[in-house]
């Protein structure tokens, strides 16, 4: 429905008429600036937050005594009180609005990362960081939802790019400044220094994101979100994009969960700080995110979807080497493919959905971390059983299920092209 701006612009003639023009933001556009940055560093509080423990596993299993599968505990308490939340909150940002919702969840996330210091214990930081994570859950579906209403389609996958850019330079930067921090001051006061750096980031946010122009208030009603939920569970086409989503962080979440191990041990033996530093490979997805739009221009979204499969897998055997440069080279393309899936993934599911587009975006969300806190888990379990061969092994699995899913699709996308003929006669 057009706002009353752009029915005002709207000029009748005495003959015709001139078309509505679609006051949505698009790049060049007033807001669109202010609006992609304020949701940058939205990107970045929320991934630098979430996986603010990811980095210094090594340190927390020291301090509280602990395995490596316990300590990624922090990891994955975190990412699974997103993924249980994110439904919900989707469903609070359709009343309450998405700029009310997503700046709620920004400030009891950042509140809730300076107490993390404090943890007398690896049980008390592990419900800290469930607690955490269920307060960032307003943010990625609120977020989509928002770009979906307020930017023109033809830009919407840009838009999308930018904020899981800013995702990608989140998780870089907090585990480059973790690692940093944490060699000389240990890992409480690191994830404190990550806490900060969200406040400044959750303040800017709310300062620079401009009011929701085509936001429609919708119903809290369980009866009516149950609907719309059954509705997108049972398109196929969404269930396939959710299950890409979850299968590509499996691998993303199971790599860097257990990465700082690997590269802390013989052959390497890394000091802490340079194992923070190898996050600064996140700066490749912050590429590969920002322009997904381009691909799928050129090769479509299915065939984005395999580059992105294939250049992970390529990723997953080249850093079995013992060469620190192969294991590198390995975690560049990991981290290219991944973001670039997961770009598309979740556009599609924006460019897909009519209708409760909040809450289809929150079920990509829900599926996405729960793939995040499945890989940091069996990530862990499988380096413990097998070491970093046992981790590569899990993550090529899950890239054979992306490759399996995308074939099948374009399989019913070709059958159903084939149908259509039929049906017209």
């Amino acid at each position: 429905m057009p706002s009353a701006s752009t029915e005002a612009s709207t000029t009748v003639g005495a003959a015709s008429s001139v078309p509505v023009t679609d006051s949505r933001m698009a790049p060049g556009g007033p807001g669109y600036r202010r609006m992609s940055f304020a949701l940058f560093l939205a990107g970045v509080a929320t991934f630098a937050l979430l996986y603010s423990t990811q980095a210094l596993l090594p340190l927390v299993s020291a301090d509280f005594g602990v395995s490596a599968s316990e300590a990624s505990w922090t990891v994955s308490a975190a990412t699974g009180g997103l993924a249980l939340f994110v439904l919900p909150m989707s469903a609070l940002s359709e009343r309450f609005g998405r700029r009310t919702l997503m700046t709620a969840s920004l400030a009891v996330a950042v509140t809730v990362g300076l107490l993390v210091p404090f943890a007398p214990s690896i049980g008390a930081l592990v419900a800290l960081r469930a607690v955490q994570g269920a307060a960032l859950a307003g943010l990625p579906a609120s977020a989509t939802a928002y770009l979906a209403e307020e930017v023109r389609p033809k830009a919407l996958i840009t838009a999308i790019g930018l904020f899981v850019a800013g995702n990608s330079v989140g998780g870089m930067s907090g585990r480059v400044i973790t690692g940093w921090v944490a060699q000389e001051w240990g890992w409480r006061v690191a994830v404190g220094t990550i806490g900060l750096i969200a406040v400044g980031c959750a303040v800017a946010f709310r300062l620079l994101l401009p009011a929701p122009r085509h936001f429609a208030r919708g119903s809290l009603r369980p009866r009516v979100l149950a609907r719309t939920v059954r509705d997108h569970l049972a398109n196929p086409l969404l269930c396939r994009l959710y299950a890409i989503g979850a299968l590509f962080m499996t691998v993303f979440g199971g790599v860097y969960t257990v990465i700082g191990y690997r590269l802390g041990e013989a052959p390497f033996s890394l000091p802490q700080g340079i194992v923070g530093s190898i996050f600064l490979v996140y700066l490749v997805g912050t590429v590969s995110a920002s322009t997904a739009g381009r691909l799928v221009g050129r090769v479509g979204r299915r065939g984005s979807l395999y580059l992105a499969g294939g250049t992970t897998t390529a990723g997953l055997l080249l850093s079995l080497g013992d060469s620190l440069a192969l294991v590198l080279l390995g975690l560049v393309l990991i981290t290219a493919g991944f973001f670039a899936g997961h770009a598309v993934a979740s556009s599609s599911v924006s460019h897909t959905a009519r209708e409760g587009r909040a809450q289809a975006s929150a079920l990509y969300q829900s599926a996405y971390y729960v793939g995040s806190s499945a890989g940091s888990t069996l990530g862990a379990v499988a380096f413990h059983a097998g070491g970093w061969a046992g981790t590569v092994t899990m993550g090529l699995l899950a890239v054979l299920g992306v490759v399996s899913i995308t074939l099948f699709g374009s399989h019913a996308a070709r059958a159903a092209s084939r149908r259509a003929p039929a049906l017209a006669h």
